[in-house]
């Protein structure tokens, strides 16, 4: 008894030097600034309204309209003839991938990087993407760098940081030999996976629940390679776990068989779905799914392939999936922006996705949907981003053109605010700056 209530006694000085450590409350009002500009895209009704001006307090937009008047003691940022529309939104990123454009590139970045370079590269890669104008991004399985996500999205939402708002995936999970390292010795053991690899129901639901136990925002699943592998048991029983948790499951289906085994299970939405037919296409909608095509990152291939015949290939397979975006949206299936970057180049490029979308058919207004309000849906913050509405976070961007005329100038953002903090600025530079800028009252 003696020695139990010693340690109470240790717990409580503990507790309570810890208590005392505490800041205080600040007592300071919340910072309040002002964003003015030529025109806002209100992405909802697809209408520009002229002259607006968007108040933000702390990191919350509190009022947005035409005009409106800007109370004293606020800091202007006046971006003069541009156009503002929300922070964008990538739901298929890796940001701890980093991959060298070398044969079996993949395997060697498992090989030669330690988890402590994973991670550094991703907190690079984080700040190319928010630079680039996503300012939030729903991280879709970290490539075999552990639960590095988990610590780079905690440390942007510390500030250590500079990044884009994180929902991670942690380790995906894939069927035994369904995921890289493909083609090592089977006399060598114990190589690192870029996916926690499965077999069975019992094995699917064990890594479900470690993973969500260790931080996951939702779950990755691939639930074929080339052909289906994840038998439908075994993809229930993740996406039920991850259900019973409030988490969503993406997941990798390339194939009209694939597809519609991830639809029996329950997916939330289809990555890549690049092979789909009709029917499996008509079955997204029908479910209430989302797709997310990534054809961005295969004009990217076309782009930097390097050679004649690697070219005609990734030609082919853009032509299809162009094919497949422009049949969903005919469908009326939920289509949603994500650039799927893997290597160094790639990464910051993320706007490559909605214009491409708009190149396989997609009206403009509905390809910057998909990476707004649309994206947002997906991940389920429609109530936090993806418009600029009061309430929501003080995400934006800006840019010099008519994004609805011409779609590739997210490509060239020229101003990112984060949660009413400055990020990238290269129309205010050469604004008067301090008493010179005076509020309207």
């Amino acid at each position: 008894m003696k020695r139990h209530a010693h340690v109470l006694s240790l717990l409580t000085l503990v507790l309570g030097a810890v208590a005392t450590a505490q800041p205080a409350a600040s007592t300071e009002a919340p910072r309040r600034v002002a964003v003015r500009a030529a025109r806002m895209l209100d992405v909802k009704s697809g209408k520009y309204v002229a002259q607006p001006v968007i108040l933000i307090e702390g990191d919350r937009i509190v009022k947005v309209g035409p005009g409106l008047q800007i109370p004293e003691g606020t800091e202007v940022v006046d971006l003069g003839a541009a156009t503002v529309l929300p922070g964008l939104i990538d739901c298929h990123t890796h940001l701890m991938a980093r991959e060298s454009e070398v044969p079996n590139g993949y395997e060697l970045a498992l090989l030669t990087k330690s988890q402590a370079t994973r991670a550094l590269e991703g907190a690079a890669n984080a700040r190319a993407t928010l630079r680039a104008g996503f300012t939030t991004v729903r991280d879709v399985e970290n490539e075999g760098s552990g639960f590095a996500d988990v610590a780079l999205r905690d440390a942007i939402r510390q500030g250590l940081v500079e990044g884009p708002r994180m929902l991670v995936a942690t380790r995906g999970i894939a069927a035994v030999g369904a995921y890289h390292p493909f083609g090592t010795s089977p006399d060598v053991k114990d190589l690192p996976t870029g996916a926690q690899f499965v077999s069975g129901v019992e094995e699917a639901r064990r890594a479900a629940r470690e993973q969500l136990g260790q931080g996951a925002d939702l779950l990755k699943i691939y639930a074929d390679w080339a052909t289906p592998t994840l038998t439908v048991d075994e993809l229930r029983v993740i996406i039920d776990e991850a259900h019973k948790a409030k988490r969503k499951v993406a997941v990798h289906a390339m194939t009209p068989e694939g597809i519609r085994n991830a639809l029996a299970a329950g997916a939330d939405s289809i990555e890549h779905g690049h092979n789909a037919d009709r029917a499996a296409l008509e079955l997204i909608r029908q479910k209430g799914a989302f797709l997310v095509p990534t054809v961005g990152i295969l004009e990217a291939l076309v782009e930097r392939a390097p050679d004649a015949a690697t070219r005609t290939r990734f030609e082919a397979r853009l032509a299809g999936t162009r094919k497949t975006v422009a049949l969903a949206h005919q469908l009326g299936v939920k289509l949603a922006s994500g650039f799927d970057a893997a290597s160094a180049w790639q990464q910051g490029r993320n706007a490559m996705e909605p214009v491409a979308l708009n190149r396989a058919g997609l009206p403009p207004l509905e390809a910057l949907r998909s990476a707004t309000s649309r994206a947002a849906e997906l991940l389920g913050l429609q109530e936090h981003v993806g418009t600029l509405e009061p309430g929501r976070y003080g995400d934006l961007v800006a840019v010099s053109g008519d994004p609805l005329a011409d779609v590739s100038e997210l490509q060239r953002v020229r101003f990112v605010m984060k949660g009413g903090v400055v990020v990238l600025d290269e129309l205010t530079r050469a604004a008067p700056k301090g008493p010179s800028v005076q509020p309207t009252k």
